[in-house]
């Protein structure tokens, strides 16, 4: 049976992924509701936003990583469109544009509530979302993947959504954002763990091939740490005990951990890449209810 296009359009958009586009609006929304800044308007573009530059993201990264070789027979991972043959390589590259340039307009909205300087935001967002794998020097093939997610999904995600609710980043913003970065990254460094093998013999020079597997878990690890370790600074600032709700999911980091250093097989790290998006998107949906308690 012929698999419907509207179904490998929407495995292209990689939904394993978008939980790093939700959740740092989720919390920069929360922040702003707690101080009675909440504006739904400007909450819903930083969502639509969010999510059309993620998905303009994969699109790029679909269609880069097949044309620089990345992509090919020998891997393991799920199912790219381009090079598994479901979707035309300059049909994808038309698709990326199409996305980015809906998200270049709704980000346009914002100006209304942010000012002419979230222009800047917005065009950077949407150019290294493209640099990630594309143009003269690719992010990701250079190890800066984890970097661009963790500063793009975390700080500017998270305070851009507060700044045009609150007009303002504040520290606590900030320190926020960390957690939300930190676990952002660690989608991608599950899924750089499993590729390592591949992304080398392209040349693809991610954190993994650098560093190796064994620093890989390191960052793994310290980054499941930090962010456990946030609400209990959150807590204490606020002076509130419902800031402390992601500590329950403590157990869960622990776990994940020792998955990533057990794992044996391919299939193992694609079930803990998509548990790893599930971890932020209830570690985003607790923290934001105990901001907003």
């Amino acid at each position: 049976m012929t698999e419907a296009r509207w179904h490998i359009w929407l495995g292209a958009t990689r939904p394993r992924t978008l939980p790093a586009a939700v959740a740092p609006v989720l919390v920069g929304s929360a922040l702003a509701w707690r101080d009675g800044r909440f504006d739904v308007g400007a909450a819903s573009l930083c969502l639509g936003f969010a999510l059309l530059v993620q998905i303009g993201t994969n699109f790029a990264n679909d269609y880069y990583d097949f044309v620089r070789g990345a992509d090919n027979a020998t891997r393991v991972g799920p199912r790219r469109a381009v090079a598994a043959g479901l979707i035309a390589p300059g049909t994808m590259r038309a698709a990326m544009w199409g996305v980015f340039a809906v998200a270049f307009v709704l980000g346009l909205s914002l100006i209304r509530w942010g000012g002419p300087g979230l222009l800047i935001v917005g065009v950077t967002s949407i150019v290294c979302g493209i640099a990630y794998t594309g143009g003269p020097w690719p992010l990701a093939y250079h190890g800066l993947g984890d970097v661009f997610v963790f500063v793009f999904f975390g700080l500017v995600a998270v305070g851009a959504t507060y700044f045009v609710q609150a007009g303002q980043v504040t520290t606590g913003a900030l320190l926020a954002a960390v957690p939300i970065g930190l676990l952002a990254a660690n989608i991608l460094v599950v899924n750089n763990y499993r590729d390592a093998d591949t992304d080398a013999a392209a040349n693809k020079r991610t954190l993994v091939v650098r560093l190796g597997r064994g620093a890989a878990r390191v960052q793994f690890a310290a980054s499941l740490a930090v962010a456990a370790a946030v609400p209990l600074v959150v807590a204490a600032r606020h002076r509130s005990v419902a800031c402390l709700l992601p500590c329950l999911l403590a157990p869960v980091m622990w776990r994940h951990r020792r998955r990533l250093r057990d794992s044996k097989t391919p299939g193992e790290l694609i079930e803990l890449l998509g548990d790893t998006g599930k971890l932020l998107a209830i570690y985003a949906v607790l923290f934001s209810a105990g901001l907003v308690w």
